[in-house]
């Protein structure tokens, strides 16, 4: 498999983001006696935010509505987000795609305010990216499993092949996309996702850490004991 363009999640694939929303889903559900699990976690990565509420009240029976809902718990991440920082392995690969001239862009279900308040602490990283694609973007009509995110992506690095676009997720959802897009994925999941959905559940490759992913066996320039960890 030959790779030239790299397509990354961000939420609990380039940023530890996902502990947040865990976070502040439990102080929320906790007033209602109640936990957020990963049972339900699951199914809302990856989702736009709205959607990922409507879905969380439905599951959990909660009296409040997605804006009641949204508007706490943007209140609560933004206590949090300013302290987020890249997950294990996201700065060495990201700087050595960079390097070797690799097209590298970020597409995210975050709109684009909560994806500039996540990022703004994080600078060095986003930086090193040709594009940014956000949920709220005019180009996606539909969100994940559509493929939309990632075909909007693609189109922004200039159309290069389905085939040669590798995408990087950590959620079930995201895969879905990626799939329906035609395009390969790397799933990096939670341990605690992955022990709850066992195997590769249709990604290329599932690994535990972007510390493991091997750029070689995609065609890409290889890792060198130069490299920055």
């Amino acid at each position: 498999m030959k790779i030239t363009h790299c397509i990354f999640d961000m939420d609990g694939l380039l940023l530890d983001t996902e502990r947040i929303y865990t976070e502040v889903s439990n102080e929320i559900l906790s007033r209602f006696g109640m936990t957020f699990g990963w049972d339900i976690k699951s199914k809302m990565m990856g989702l736009r935010q709205r959607e990922a509420v409507a879905l969380l009240i439905k599951e959990t029976g909660i009296s409040l509505t997605i804006d009641e809902y949204v508007e706490e718990s943007i209140v609560r991440q933004k206590e949090k987000f300013p302290f987020t920082k890249p997950m294990p392995g996201v700065m060495r690969l990201v700087k050595h795609l960079k390097e070797h001239n690799i097209p590298i862009i970020v597409a995210t279900s975050s709109h684009r305010k909560a994806f500039e308040f996540k990022s703004m602490n994080n600078q060095e990283l986003f930086k090193l990216f040709d594009g940014i694609v956000c949920g709220d973007d005019p180009e996606i009509k539909h969100g994940k499993p559509a493929p939309d995110i990632f075909l909007t992506a693609r189109e922004r690095l200039g159309n290069p092949s389905l085939e040669q676009c590798l995408v990087f997720e950590d959620a079930l959802n995201g895969i879905q996309a990626a799939k329906n897009a035609g395009m390969p994925v790397i799933w990096i999941p939670d341990p605690n996702l992955a022990a709850l959905y066992p195997g590769v559940n249709g990604a290329t490759e599932v690994l535990l850490s972007l510390e493991l992913f091997d750029p070689a066996k995609y065609g890409l320039p290889p890792y060198n004991n130069n490299d920055n960890i």
